[in-house]
């Protein structure tokens, strides 16, 4: 008797969190800028979700059949779900969709440029990255003092 309340709590408790997670994701999706964010958003809540409500499945049934769907399950999402938002991500950045403005790199980028030889191959990736030609003024406030002045 005391075990199914104990299961009945780790039940809910993982239906919760699977649920909030979901929740969570549906909201980045909404509102969040661009369409890699969105991804992002998607990605991390429905591996999430799918986690907790799996789990929470687990524990209400408690079989060995549905315990070992629910891993198989699980498994698939954590191998699945990245790799196609990344697939994903990758055929709208070939296809020219173009990031938030306020994006600070754009690694992909910058990496397609250095095998075209647009900048140099020594050149430092991410947010040290040289985004204009040498010599012109940067458009706006350098994103790293934003970041040294928050840390």
């Amino acid at each position: 008797m005391i075990w199914a309340t104990i299961g009945d709590i780790f039940s809910i408790f993982f239906a919760l969190a699977g649920m909030f997670f979901m929740f969570v994701g549906a909201i980045g999706v909404v509102r969040l800028p661009d369409a890699y964010n969105r991804l992002h958003a998607t990605s991390k809540c429905s591996t999430l979700g799918i986690m907790g409500l799996a789990l929470a499945a687990v524990f209400h049934v408690g079989t060995l059949a549905v315990t070992t769907k629910a891993i198989m399950t699980v498994v698939f999402a954590f191998v699945a779900s990245p790799v196609g938002s990344h697939m994903l991500a990758k055929a709208a950045h070939i296809d020219g969709m173009k990031p938030w403005d306020r994006q600070l790199s754009d690694e992909l980028q910058q990496d397609k440029d250095r095998q075209s030889g647009k900048s140099p191959s020594n050149a430092p990736r991410g947010l040290n990255a040289p985004t204009q030609a040498k010599g012109a003024k940067p458009a706006g406030p350098d994103p790293t003092a934003r970041m040294s002045a928050a840390v």
